[in-house]
């Protein structure tokens, strides 16, 4: 789908602030109300906007132990790629996987309350999964950036 500029600055906007209302980006675009709301719809059917979200606080949460898990399985057949894949995602834990390239097979971003419940993920749920050869963990010292913000133009 080709975004115009008036696209684009709609999602910049959404991004920054899900919770603005059609009227007060009506506002900061120079357009209609319901021509807001059409563009949203539009980007909403093609796929554009994916879903809507709260950012929580982790710390606030008790949750501030964020780790990267490195995985790699036994082997690369696809039915061990599918049965991973489908397990990891059941995983509360685990915030992010990706399927990479290198050294690992997959990457994953866990957040848990401190070290104490990281290996207790580890050995009760992580480690339970069938055709995982090795794993490394890094656990993070100091977020420089974090933002859910695609910059578009």
């Amino acid at each position: 789908m080709k975004l115009d500029s008036i696209d684009q600055q709609l999602l910049a906007l959404l991004q920054k602030d899900c919770k603005q209302t059609n009227k007060e980006l009506s506002a900061k675009l120079g357009l209609s109300v319901t021509a807001v709301y059409e563009r949203i719809k539009k980007l909403e059917r093609e796929g554009v906007i994916n879903k809507y979200v709260s950012l929580l606080n982790k710390e606030k949460l008790g949750l501030g132990f964020v780790v990267f898990c490195q995985i790699k399985l036994v082997k690369h057949a696809k039915e061990y790629l599918t049965e991973f894949e489908r397990e990891v995602k059941q995983l509360d834990e685990v915030l992010e996987c990706y399927h990479v390239s290198g050294d690992y097979d997959y990457l994953l971003k866990v957040i848990v309350k401190d070290m104490q419940h990281y290996r207790s993920f580890m050995v009760t749920k992580l480690t339970t999964i069938q055709h995982i050869g090795s794993t490394h963990s890094s656990f993070n010292i100091n977020e420089v950036k974090h933002t859910t913000e695609i910059t578009l133009g």
